[in-house]
């Protein structure tokens, strides 16, 4: 990556903070933010939290999608930005409104030490709290000034009043003007409690208004929404992960009325029950919420069924996805009709649906159920070990979802000659739109690999292809090698390790398990499989496609 000359000389003034005092002064606001990039590159936390107080236009945003290469930003630099905004509320030269994090998380314990979606849900939710208890401390120093004044101005009524008095009893006898003095002294006195009653008023105001924010915590967040608006000073926008370790602390940080106001997103949550999520829900402003992850929680059907009407007051709802949320259909219970048609009319209720993702919740036969319901059709469908059936995959390749479909997940969901046919159905529907493929752990032999291929190359527009952990030989896979170079928008190929790498002792037709499992015969030279396959991209004229075997690095997403 080239820098520009700006980025080159911010990093360079950014470095020495022991001369900040002198260019902070002087700095326009069009630099400000190759600044406070160059700060994050050169992981300066000092300087970060310097710009941040002082941060010149309406609007922040840190983090986003990520360039290749390119590592989340440092733990301590984000700290010190959480820090500089909570200053910068009582900085007049601070314009920040509005504080846009969504996409800033890294990997816990990645290179750069980023911090996590956890840790910075915690540190968001505490930043909060802090604001709000600031902001009370200024308003209890606000109303000690404001009684001082007070008092003074009662001090100063009373020497008048002593005044008047004296100079009454030391003239009984006065003229006229005299007269007209004390007139005028008596009409100033009455002015001046005129003026102390409209202070007094204003105090009681403010005290009324302390005891309705006290005592509003309870009430609707949309109510809440609207009669305290006007206090918040900054919008914090960002991507929350809440699981049961934090799930009070989020609960309080949404439930405080003070000069932040916390804005989710997307939210993920894990390991906590159904009346938890609920109260999140009730607590989340309804404007911004984009999608919602819930993993290893025990939903079950009743709790999905729950959930799924609180998720229609979100009209901006465009991802659901649900993983490991112990929703079993493949055994008869009583109940379960009913039970599928609440989940299938929950379902419809979210009009701008455009990403399901069931992971593990075993729903054979019961796809058309779920998804025949949804008023739009799907963009993004993901239902690794799902547990499908022919009849599922028979009525998704006919759907309305099938000619939207860019991205798609089949893995660990186990494929034969009944049921290809339904997925050329589907790729063949699908071809002018999907962009992401994944069919890792299908069963994929050379046999049904071989009738695959053609559909998979009428796939023009797809860009990666994950078919990891499927039982190729190295014949199959030099087959597949070669069509995808023949594919000229496809950039990433994620290939299974040939049979022929494996120690022996393999069955006919491995599982995805057994060759996760099975070691690696040590005696076969891996780089020789990888320069095999790179040789057909070479002579095929093919520098721009990406093979790995890697399963566990592999990411579709670095190609966007």
């Amino acid at each position: 990556m080239v820098l520009s000359l700006v980025s080159l000389c911010a990093k360079e003034v950014v470095s020495d903070h022991s001369s900040s005092p002198c260019w902070l002064r002087w700095v326009p606001r069009e630099l400000y933010r190759p600044l406070l990039e160059a700060a994050f590159t050169s992981c300066r936390p000092l300087a970060v939290g310097e710009l941040v107080q002082r941060w010149p236009e309406r609007a922040l945003r840190v983090g986003g999608r990520r360039k290749p290469g390119q590592t989340a930003p440092n733990r301590l630099c984000i700290q010190a930005l959480l820090l500089a905004v909570v200053r910068g509320l009582s900085d007049r030269r601070c314009a920040l409104q509005i504080l846009d994090l969504c996409g800033l998380q890294g990997d816990e314990g990645g290179m750069g030490d980023p911090m996590g979606g956890w840790s910075l849900t915690v540190a968001l939710c505490t930043m909060v709290v802090q604001a709000r208890g600031g902001a009370q401390r200024a308003q209890r120093r606000e109303g000690e000034r404001e009684r001082k004044r007070f008092s003074a101005l009662e001090r100063e009524k009373d020497i008048k009043r002593e005044r008047g008095q004296w100079r009454r009893g030391k003239e009984p006898n006065g003229d006229e003007a005299s007269n007209d003095r004390e007139r005028m002294a008596l009409s100033g006195v009455l002015g001046e409690e005129e003026m102390i009653k409209g202070i007094r008023r204003r105090m009681e105001i403010e005290r009324k208004r302390d005891g309705t924010l006290a005592g509003s915590a309870g009430i609707k967040k949309e109510n809440e929404e609207r009669d305290l608006g006007s206090d918040v000073l900054v919008h914090v926008r960002a991507d929350l992960f809440v699981n049961a370790r934090s799930w009070e602390r989020a609960r309080v940080a949404l439930n405080t009325a003070g000069p932040l106001k916390l804005q989710c997103r997307y939210l993920r949550v894990e390991e906590i029950s159904v009346s938890s999520i609920r109260t999140l829900l009730d607590l989340l402003p309804r404007q911004g919420l984009q999608g919602i992850d819930v993993r290893y929680s025990s939903l079950g059907v009743a709790g999905l069924a729950e959930l799924l009407p609180l998720l229609s007051a979100f009209p901006a709802l465009n991802s659901l996805r649900l993983h490991y949320c112990n929703l079993d259909f493949r055994r008869d219970h009583p109940g379960q009709e009913e039970a599928l048609r609440d989940l299938s009319q929950g379902l419809a209720q979210l009009q701008e649906l455009r990403r399901l993702s069931l992971t593990a919740l075993r729903l054979p036969g019961q796809l058309r159920v779920l998804l025949s319901s949804l008023p739009q059709p799907l963009e993004i469908v993901e239902l690794p070990y799902l547990s499908l059936s022919p009849v599922d995959l028979a009525y998704l390749s006919c759907s309305h979802h099938a000619s939207t479909l860019q991205q798609l997940d089949l893995s660990e969901n186990r494929l034969d000659e009944n049921t290809l046919p339904s997925i050329r159905r589907l790729l063949s529907q699908a071809s002018s739109s999907l962009q992401h493929l994944s069919l890792s752990g299908c069963g994929l032999n050379d046999s049904l690999m071989g009738l695959l291929l053609p559909s998979l190359g009428g796939c023009w527009a797809l860009k990666s292809l994950a078919l990891a952990l499927n039982p190729l030989s190295m014949s199959g896979l030099m087959d597949l090698v070669r069509m995808a170079a023949r594919m000229p928008s496809l950039r990433q190929l994620l290939y299974p390790n040939p049979l022929e790498d494996y120690q022996p002792g393999l069955p006919d037709r491995p599982s995805s398990a057994q060759l996760l499992d099975w070691p690696l015969d040590e005696t076969t030279d891996i780089n020789m499989t990888s320069s095999q396959l790179n040789r057909v991209l070479i002579d095929s004229g093919r520098t721009d496609l990406f093979l790995t075997c890697d399963l566990l690095n592999y990411d579709k997403d670095l190609i966007d």
